[in-house]
């Protein structure tokens, strides 16, 4: 295992192809913007418990959602017709972190709401992998214009949300939350809409879930992603507070009608 120094302004990772079977390639470092993104476009990710040194994966194989391979259940797109939820970009990025990182909303059943974007929503300890340290993190990164959320509201309550990050043409999914039926999934299809109309490649989901391969997510060999990510890395970034595309009300429609 390799031993990142976090005083050191050498961010370079090693090679992925080092980690081990379970995809775990170092271990140190610090959460600085730069080490973050240097992280993201060599197909690694941080991920570790409260109390633990932070770990940096790479797992093989690799889970990602294609814009254009989006599932949309028969629930879902009723609830995009009937527009139950007006959906937002970057209007309150750490009230959307902090809820991902909040415990999950539980059905009269013991069922989560909506289920998390990735699989990591909670540590191996019971609580969530998102520590107070990562928000700030991912907090300097959307000031920076690279981490962004995507909020879903029901009148002027938040209802669910996600957040990433996004680099060149590929958006790198961390997590998503609900407090009510199908808004963090409404929140994830509109994202996805917009995003292809900007020519992303591909949404980055990390580790895949029942839920994310419902959705449309499949997994992929790591060197075919990092083949396509860094195919992606060639688009320009697109950086600062994103909005919605003025039409994007129109191809919403033809998403939910379809």
């Amino acid at each position: 295992m390799f031993v990142l120094n976090p005083n050191t302004t050498d961010l370079r990772f090693p090679p992925v192809e080092l980690a081990s079977p379970e995809g775990l390639l170092a271990v140190g470092g610090d959460l600085r913007a730069e080490r973050l993104l240097a992280a993201y476009r060599h197909g690694v990710f941080p991920w570790y418990n409260e109390g633990q040194p932070i770990l940096w994966w790479s797992p093989d194989p690799r889970a990602v959602l294609f814009p254009d391979e989006l599932k949309i259940s028969r629930s879902l797109r009723k609830v995009l017709r009937r527009g139950t939820y007006r959906v937002t970009l970057d209007t309150c990025f750490r009230a959307v972190i902090t809820a991902c990182a909040a415990p999950r909303l539980k059905d009269r059943h013991g069922r989560e709401a909506d289920a998390p974007l990735d699989h990591r929503a909670y540590s191996r300890t019971g609580g969530t992998w998102i520590t107070p340290e990562m928000i700030e993190a991912y907090c300097l990164l959307h000031e920076q214009g690279y981490a962004h959320s995507v909020e879903a509201w029901r009148g002027d309550e938040l209802a669910g949300g996600l957040y990433g990050v996004a680099l060149g043409g590929a958006f790198f999914g961390e997590s998503m939350f609900a407090r009510a039926t199908d808004a963090s999934k409404a929140a994830l299809a509109l994202l996805v809409r917009q995003i292809k109309a900007w020519g992303f490649a591909l949404i980055d989901c990390q580790l895949p879930s029942v839920h994310l391969l419902s959705l449309g997510a499949r997994e992929i060999r790591r060197r075919e992603f990092l083949d396509r990510l860094q195919a992606a890395l060639r688009q320009p970034d697109r950086r600062g507070p994103w909005r919605f595309d003025p039409n994007l009300a129109i191809l919403c429609d033809q998403l939910s009608a379809k």
